[in-house]
């Protein structure tokens, strides 16, 4: 998917109708001619300079490219949002102010911000382990949506305010109304009530519900997006700094340092422990913020080896990670919501060195193959297992931190403070 042509494509009908022309190979002047419109009618469509196409206009468009079923149904809504935007009204309300920045995420924000803003979808989740960065990369998406599509973000926190009395409901329907807005769900663990949704989506027609959450709810008519932690580096770039740096768990780690040591640079001599912690901390946004946390009093390579004692909790330094739990919470708590089935599996696969398939992982389960790979998808969309390349078809890795849980006996030592 076109990166460029995402962030473009929020700009709304007129860029809409540009990526569906070119998708089929039509110039202005052949989309005209089979609109039986004005070339320079096209032209200023495109350019956003016609802000209220007219309905008919938008009816003949839809005909000459030859749009039906769901994607007519998208560029037609495309054309009301627009309008509906271009109306005299308030400000669109501004998605909350995002602490830090993001790094290493820019094709899971360009496919989210295309899924809403340009094939229509109305309902996503974003679902994954604690600490992988869900509801930044939500806040980012939202940030985009509302710059670029002047769409107007609610943003609720699901964890601390779940489920909607109706005197709730009705206010926050009275605020939506019909203008193109993002509903954000952030920490949806307990569920929403479909309910609700049909609701919401009845009387607020220009909305898109966007949920984070560690297990995805199954939901009429929604799209789960499992997310997975960062790239991690392989051994062959530990000498490599250059290479290493455009690496998105080392992007992170890098930033985070460079925040917490004014002046850091990746040196050769340092540059194989920062991937060693990278690889042994999966990428995880969560644990490489905290492994910087102690950053101050410990330098990347004391840290891979006080991990090299065997696994740990990786616990917050004592000072600027007020309340936040560590990285063994998010992963026992991941475990905890499996089936004994599932953690069967999973123990099996964690045992196992290296890759796998979907069809090793029924041959190691013992189990029917639909259940094993039922139990596959479900390890995936918690984030305990993460996809990696392969030419022969979709292989699947367990994290380094699993393999650590279920290989050490006892309880886990928590990284203190050096000393």
């Amino acid at each position: 998917m076109d990166g460029g042509h995402t962030l473009q494509s929020t700009a709304g009908f007129g860029e809409l109708l540009r990526i569906r022309r070119e998708r089929i190979g039509l110039t202005q002047q052949i989309l005209a001619d089979h609109a039986t419109l004005s070339v320079r009618a096209i032209r200023d469509m495109e350019s956003g300079r016609v802000q209220r196409p007219r309905q008919e206009t938008v009816r003949l468009l839809a005909d000459a490219l030859r749009l039906e079923g769901r994607s007519r149904s998208v560029f037609e809504a495309a054309a009301r949002r627009q309008a509906l935007a271009e109306e005299p009204r308030e400000e669109p309300t501004a998605p909350p102010v995002a602490r830090g920045a993001i790094v290493g995420r820019e094709p899971e924000i360009d496919v989210l911000t295309e899924a809403l803003a340009v094939h229509g979808d109305r309902l996503v989740t974003v679902a994954g382990l604690g600490g992988v960065g869900k509801t930044r990369l939500v806040l980012e998406v939202a940030r985009r949506l509302h710059l670029t599509a002047r769409w107007s973000v609610r943003w609720i926190d699901w964890a601390r305010q779940p489920g909607m009395s109706p005197e709730r409901r009705a206010d926050l329907v009275g605020a939506i109304g019909a203008r193109p807005t993002l509903l954000v769900l952030d920490g949806a663990d307990a569920g929403v009530e479909t309910a609700l949704l049909d609701e919401l989506f009845q009387r607020c027609p220009g909305l898109s519900v966007l949920i984070t959450a560690r297990v995805a709810q199954p939901l009429p008519g929604g799209q789960v997006v499992p997310l997975a932690p960062l790239p991690t580096p392989g051994p062959e770039l530990d000498h490599d700094p250059a290479a290493l740096a455009e690496v998105g768990a080392v992007r992170l780690l890098l930033s985070h340092l460079r925040r917490l040591r004014p002046g850091y640079r990746l040196e050769p001599e340092e540059a194989p422990a920062v991937a060693a912690l990278c690889r042994q901390l999966d990428g995880l946004p969560g644990a490489l913020e905290l492994a910087a946390g102690w950053s101050t009093v410990l330098s990347p390579r004391q840290l891979v080896a006080r991990m090299a004692d065997g696994p740990f909790h990786l616990g917050p330094p004592p000072a600027g990670f007020g309340g936040r739990g560590g990285v063994g919470e998010a992963l026992d708590a991941a475990v905890d919501r499996l089936t004994l089935g599932q953690r069967d599996l999973l123990e099996r696969l964690a045992a196992e060195p290296g890759d796998w398939s979907g069809e090793d992982a029924v041959e190691l389960s013992g189990r029917p193959p639909q259940e094993s790979l039922a139990a596959v998808h479900e390890l995936l969309a918690s984030g305990l297992i993460r996809s990696v390349p392969a030419r022969d078809g979709v292989r699947f890795t367990v994290l380094n931190l699993c393999r650590r849980l279920f290989g050490g006996a006892g309880a886990y030592p928590v990284l203190a403070a050096a000393g």
